[in-house]
């Protein structure tokens, strides 16, 4: 058999491989993008297919698509959608900004199969393309892509997370530690609270995502070349939101100014900006993991994370937290990720945003990456580390800060010197304060109390900062 057959299209005629599903105008792209290797993501090509399928039914419903001709788009699209045909889609990331060349990839695949034992072929740009453009397609699929991975993928990723730390806070509820400002002593708190803050950073950021939600539900399509709808059914906007909904299974509406969404990409900014802040939690948590296992004994040794694997090619024995460290790096590439995104965003010169395709690698891999590293951070981290309860009680016995409940009773200045000494000596802070403060042992063993002290109040703490 031949290995290439020949296809036209309007620049003339090229070779394209004798198997391949797709076109010319594939071909070129493939041949003019041979930058980086990296393809368009899964969730892409999902939202591609479904918005072909969509864009057939509302077609022939509108009466400017033959029946037999819609559904064999639809069910090519479909199938698209469903992933059987991802290696029909080999077009670089870094293509023209527009993502024209995937939006046509996505089109002569959808045509090469719908035309298989019909009677009628099927045309990429004419049929499959019928009252739609990339500049608003591409975009809608960018949208549409993202609100299915985040709600399908992240959310629930995260509330996985969420619920995992809320049952070990429960279970650490009545372990009393030393708190830290600075990274150095400060007054206790239980770990429970500290676990209940991690839960409720990952809380806000669910609620900021699921805001920045609603601006991406609202999609251009409908606006085809620049929001005007030109070649398009002035009803085709609205009936082709609804019909996606129903085939992508969420909520999805017709943007109330075509031209936004086409012009501007700030509802995908948004997200990413929302990607970002959770990214800052979540190296946050990594990081405080990091510190609390550290030793096991010359650091804080606090907790013991899981033991997964030898830490070291050269230290026998040797154990490292290695499931924060991989969440860290995942942070670390989300942040990088937001400034891509914010620097594409912002190139929207007049009518069209010119960085779609790399938006669409960048937001769709952070969801990625957040929703699998929330995972493993929750089930091979978080869910079998032990609090090492004799090292924590023996620092916070230790714990010269404890002194802060005396300020009430008398006086800063008095508490700072019985502090000071207690780090001098190496002595329990209610050993000094026995001796200097002329208060009953009863009453001091009271108002040092760690664990009272972890509910705060008056004689219980008093006003300052760090």
């Amino acid at each position: 058999m031949a290995e290439y057959r020949l296809e036209k299209d309007s620049m003339g005629e090229l070779r394209v491989p004798a198997d391949a599903l797709y076109g010319a105008q594939t071909q070129r792209a493939v041949q003019n993008f041979p930058i980086s290797g990296l393809r368009m993501p899964r969730p892409f090509i999902r939202a591609l297919g479904l918005i072909k399928a969509a864009m057939a039914d509302v077609n022939a419903e509108l009466g400017h698509l033959k029946p037999g001709l819609a559904k064999a788009i639809r069910k090519a699209a479909a199938r698209v959608a469903a992933g059987e045909f991802d290696d029909q889609f080999p077009i670089d990331v870094f293509q023209t900004g527009s993502g024209t060349s995937s939006n046509m990839n996505a089109n002569e695949v959808i045509a090469s199969l719908a035309s298989r034992g019909g009677k009628a072929a099927v045309h990429a740009n004419d049929h499959v393309n019928m009252g739609q453009s990339s500049n608003d397609v591409i975009p809608s699929a960018i949208q549409l892509a993202a609100v299915l991975q985040t709600r399908e993928e992240l959310l629930p990723a995260l509330a996985h997370l969420r619920d995992t730390i809320v049952r070990r806070a429960r279970s650490f509820a009545r372990i009393t530690k030393t708190g830290r400002t600075h990274l150095m002593d400060a007054m206790p708190l239980t770990f429970g609270q500290e676990f209940l803050t991690w839960a409720a950073q990952l809380e806000s950021a669910v609620a900021r995502i699921e805001d920045s939600l609603k601006r991406l539900r609202r999609l251009p399509l409908g606006g085809t070349a620049i929001g005007t709808g030109i070649n398009a059914d002035p009803r085709q906007a609205k009936r082709a939101a609804k019909r996606l909904a129903e085939l992508a299974g969420t909520k999805l509406e017709s943007a109330p100014n075509l031209f936004e969404g086409i012009a501007s990409q700030d509802a995908a900014v948004e997200l990413s900006g929302q990607l970002n802040a959770l990214a800052c939690a979540l190296m946050k948590i990594a990081n405080d993991l990091r510190w609390m296992n550290s030793g096991p004994l010359a650091g804080l040794g606090e907790i013991e994370l899981p033991a997964l694997q030898p830490g070291s090619s050269i230290m026998p024995g040797k154990v490292n937290p290695v499931i924060p460290e991989a969440v860290a790096m995942v942070c670390a590439q989300v942040m990088g990720s937001h400034t891509t995104i914010t620097v594409a965003g912002q190139s929207g010169s007049f009518q069209l945003n010119v960085m779609l395709p790399v938006i669409a690698h960048n937001l769709l891999q952070s969801i990625g990456l957040l929703a699998s590293a929330s995972r493993q951070l929750a089930d091979a981290a978080i869910a079998g580390l032990r609090v090492r309860e004799d090292h924590v009680g023996a620092a916070l016995a230790r714990n010269p800060i404890l002194v802060t409940a005396l300020n009430p009773v008398v006086g800063y200045e008095a508490a700072a010197a019985m502090a000071k000494q207690a780090y001098k000596e190496g002595r329990p802070i209610l050993d000094v304060a026995r001796e200097k403060s002329g208060l009953p042992e009863a009453e001091l063993r009271k108002l040092l109390d760690p664990v009272a002290l972890t509910r705060g109040g008056i004689g219980a703490g008093g006003s300052g900062g760090g």
